[in-house]
């Protein structure tokens, strides 16, 4: 099972600053992911041609789509996509907005997959670490959260954790361990000049990596300012 989690930048590449949502469906068509977890994906925003974007990639790639819009611009909107080859059996949205800092969230959906069931998170979290604390606590703390805990679970997203001082202890008290380290390994942002691991997996329960990489290609140095994270994996009893 394939898993593509990328921070796409509302389809504007990172240096040239154009908009090409081709550039980002070629990017993930060639990596043939089963679970497509994507943020800043802008819905009616003018930049990026007023575009219905989680409508559009999810006809292009044929899959359900979940769409969590967490910041609003003027009559649009852009935040967290979804797209699922297999069934959600359960699908949430959680706030992770603290005060008055910029509207953050997370998705939480049980996949149904051909392996077994499993629980899917992503997210995009904030750019202070005291933030970011606070989202991952909260986010652990949560009751939808927690009644996934008898589940194999993934965690995927734009963590923003620079230092990645979230793996322990928050998530590794949580059950998690993180399979994008170390960081060296992992570096995602600037895209055209990786020198920061922005972009993590974590994984916990009956639930075995295979291969977890960035894909560090041409076009991905280009189609957005963050770098994409496949993870290949398996479930086990």
């Amino acid at each position: 099972m394939r898993l593509l989690s990328w921070n796409i930048h509302k389809g504007i590449g990172g240096r040239d600053r154009l908009y090409r949502l081709e550039r980002i469906i070629e990017v993930i068509e060639a990596e043939n992911p089963d679970l497509i977890c994507l943020q800043e994906v802008d819905r009616l925003v003018h930049r990026s041609s007023n575009d219905d974007q989680p409508r559009l990639l999810s006809s292009y790639f044929r899959c359900d789509a979940v769409y969590q819009p967490t910041v609003h611009v003027r009559a649009g909107c852009y935040g967290n996509l979804i797209l699922s080859r297999w069934p959600l059996r359960s699908r949430h949205r959680v706030s992770l907005r603290l005060n008055s800092r910029k509207p953050r969230g997370a998705q939480l959906v049980v996949v149904d997959s051909p392996e077994g069931v499993f629980s899917l998170v992503q997210t995009h979290l904030g750019l202070s670490q005291r933030e970011r604390s606070w989202q991952i606590e909260r986010l652990l703390g949560h009751v939808l959260f927690r009644s996934a805990e008898p589940l194999p679970g993934i965690l995927v997203g734009d963590f923003n954790d620079w230092l990645n001082t979230l793996a322990a202890p928050l998530l590794k008290h949580g059950g998690f361990r993180q399979i994008t380290s170390p960081i060296s390994k992992f570096r995602s942002f600037p895209a055209w000049l990786a020198v920061a691991s922005l972009d993590k997996a974590f994984v916990r329960g009956a639930l075995s990596v295979r291969q977890c990489r960035i894909v560090k290609t041409s076009l991905t140095k280009i189609a957005s300012d963050h770098l994409p994270l496949v993870v290949d994996f398996h479930l086990h009893s």
